[in-house]
């Protein structure tokens, strides 16, 4: 246990004028009414590296009934870590009374399976809360009463080192929650910190246990992940740290064939999405998802074919057997995964060019994601390049222009389109695109 160390006002960045404005009233009223109260966590973290953090959590004294009774707009939450919620229109603060680290008689509760906390409502002090949570960077206290900053655990030198460090022995501290093992890749990635050698350490011997964590916790992780603006570091923090194959399986076997192709088709689609995000654009799940999981979705439907399986229900077999797998370990919703489908079933339609199924394929209502999808596609072969090129010509005709220039017929398909002169829209109207986007039709 370090020494506190209290950073008064002068002496760190931290302003009011940064914080939200339903945070500062919550920290306020709870404060007023005798309880201690600060503001924690990655909010701390993130102020005191210059960043404008979106969610704002409050520890305090005052017990989930208690914060109830204060606040008319509160609502209590959770079984395994009982929280109250204090809901300000759309932003919602996160309240939780300071946990303890040992069993006490009263209201608190606390039951571990297998080194596992399944439920932890043991109250405490701030001094015991601190050395509760999981990194050193994670525990640092806003004080409202004197606008300073308390560090129990030595965080704030870590926030000056840019460094990763848990609280507590690395191997115990997974156990009890090995989701903790992703969040520090995530974290790593977002603030571009480097993990501590001994926080790092177990994550090879201990992985496997994300393999028992719950699907829909997962799903939620894989959203702070990939598509909170730091996708693509995520990801190669992943692969690094050899957690990708515990998280997305088929993502990770794919890719360790070398396959320099589909790597460029993940890594443009996370930067991609990325860059939507920095610019405040929508993006979906669905499509992004859909890129990690191309490549055994791809080389499964190919397999089928070859083996005599007719094309639709090749691609609806791969589809059902990479998505089944996947959702055992993170549950995506079936919203996302009937779109993810959709956009894969439609990419061996953009080969067949004849008249009635090319004008039938620019009504489908999926049609843009799916054809963002073939632009990612670009660096599988120049045929897939010169496919996204034709139809992205295509969809700048009037379609009485583009259906006398199309085949009635089915002659033409696949490898053909390629040479076929007298279908192709001149390249002169060609409009440039940015593939991989997130369509809002996605």
């Amino acid at each position: 246990m370090h020494a506190l160390r209290i950073i008064p006002r002068d002496q760190h960045v931290i302003s009011r004028k940064n914080i939200s404005k339903a945070a500062l009233r919550v920290l306020y009223r709870l404060n007023e009414a005798g309880y201690d109260a600060y503001l924690v966590g990655g909010a701390v973290r993130d102020l005191l590296l210059g960043g404008h953090p979106k969610d704002f959590d409050v520890a305090t004294s005052a017990t989930p009934d208690e914060v109830k009774k204060l606040f008319r707009n509160c609502r209590l939450i959770g079984r395994r870590f009982r929280l109250a919620h204090v809901v300000f229109g759309p932003e919602i603060i996160e309240v939780a009374t300071f946990r303890g680290t040992g069993e006490e008689d009263g209201e608190g509760d606390r039951h571990i399976v297998d080194g596992r906390i399944v439920r932890d409502n043991v109250w405490g002090t701030i001094e015991e809360d601190a050395v509760r949570r999981d990194f050193r960077v994670n525990a640092m206290y806003y004080d409202i009463s004197d606008f300073s900053v308390r560090d129990y655990v030595g965080g704030m030198q870590d926030v000056q080192d840019k460094v990763l460090r848990l609280i507590g022995d690395p191997v115990t501290r997974y156990r009890e929650d090995p989701v903790r093992m992703l969040r520090a890749a995530r974290l790593a990635a977002k603030l571009g910190f480097r993990i501590d050698e001994a926080a790092a350490a177990p994550f090879e011997s201990l992985g496997p246990l994300l393999t028992e964590a719950a699907p829909a916790r997962l799903f939620d992780e894989s959203l702070k992940l990939f598509l909170a603006g730091h996708g693509l570091k995520s990801f190669r923090m992943l692969e690094q740290c050899g957690l990708l194959r515990f998280l997305f399986p088929s993502t990770a076997r794919a890719l360790k064939g070398g396959d320099g192709a589909l790597r460029a088709l993940v890594e443009r689609g996370l930067a991609n999405t990325d860059a939507r995000v920095a610019e405040g654009k929508s993006v979906t799940p669905a499509f992004l998802f859909a890129v990690l999981l191309w490549g055994e979705v791809r080389d499964r439907a190919q397999d089928l074919v070859a083996g005599g399986l007719d094309l639709s229900e090749a691609w609806a077999r791969a589809a059902a057997h990479v998505v089944g797998e996947q959702c055992q370990r993170v549950a995506i919703p079936r919203r996302f995964t009937l779109t993810m489908e959709e956009i894969w079933a439609l990419q061996p339609r953009f080969e067949q060019v004849q008249r009635k199924r090319v004008l039938r394929l620019l009504a489908q209502p999926r049609f843009r994601a799916a054809f963002d999808f073939l632009l990612l596609r670009a660096e599988e072969s120049p045929a897939i390049r010169e496919l996204g090129l034709w139809w992205d010509h295509a969809q700048q005709l009037p379609v009485d222009v583009l259906a006398a220039a199309l085949p009635a017929g089915s002659g033409t398909q696949g490898a053909d389109l390629v040479t076929t002169t007298s279908a192709r829209p001149p390249r002169k109207r060609r409009r440039r695109r940015k593939p991989g986007g997130h369509s809002g039709s996605a």
